[in-house]
Order: C-alpha cells, then sequence, then structure tokens
C-alpha cells in the first residue's frame, strides 16, 4: 500500500508569485500545483525529498518519511521565509538576494516532524 502526498498552492494576502509551482519529489519533477489548487500523488513508503519551485525562484527542500497508507499534507505559497519575522517588504527584497527563500513550503499533517530542514538522520 502506497502513502499519499498533497501540495496546496495557497495564498494568505497578497500572492507575488502566481501562477503553477512544480513539485520536485527526490529531485525529479511529478507535476504542478495551481494557485487554490491541491495536487495529490500516491508515492512509496519511506524516505524522501519535497521541493517546490517556479523558474529560478524555489522553496527549501524539505524531508518527510511516508508511511504505508499515510496522507503527508503540505502547503505551499510564495511568501518565502525572512530570517526576521513580521517584515512582509523585506521578505519579498529577501527572495530576490536568496531565491532558494522565495517560496514557502510547511507541513499541514503527517508524522514525525516532516517539516525539517535538516538532513534525516542516518540509518543504522
Amino acid at each position: 500500500m502506497a502513502a499519499n502526498l498533497k501540495v496546496t498552492h495557497t495564498a494568505i494576502g497578497a500572492e507575488v508569485r502566481r501562477g503553477p509551482y512544480d513539485i520536485v519529489l527526490d529531485g525529479k519533477r511529478i507535476g504542478s500545483v495551481e494557485m487554490n489548487d491541491t495536487f495529490s500523488r500516491e508515492i512509496e513508503p519511506g524516505h524522501h525529498t519535497l521541493q517546490v519551485r517556479k523558474g529560478r525562484n524555489s522553496s527549501r527542500t524539505k524531508h518527510l518519511n511516508a508511511a504505508q497508507g499515510e496522507i503527508v499534507a503540505f502547503r505551499c505559497s510564495g511568501k518565502g521565509n525572512v530570517p526576521i519575522p513580521g517584515i512582509g517588504a523585506i521578505a519579498l527584497l529577501w527572495s530576490f538576494v536568496s531565491p532558494g527563500r522565495a517560496l514557502s513550503l510547511h507541513l499541514e499533517h503527517g508524522r514525525h516532524g516532516a517539516d525539517r530542514d535538516a538532513p534525516p538522520p542516518e540509518r543504522r
């Protein structure tokens, strides 16, 4: 039995980077998601990396561990993470300097800290 990956593209306030975002799983494009829509696909259980991209802009790479039958859901938007919270204009300018932070990708639901930027633990 496979796991299910869902990625929803939502805007909170004004969305600067409109249009579809490419969904990249384990370094390969597996589809795209339009604004206010949800992409869904069955994936093999186990460790994966996930990222959304639009042109030169991208989110940070997230690591997830999907179990059989599990639904792992992420939310993405065109508002990237800025090191100083609560400063919207700086976030937009920051994304031009650091395009790898231009888009955001956050875990909505799933298990065990899948929304981490750190590499997965080593297997023994």
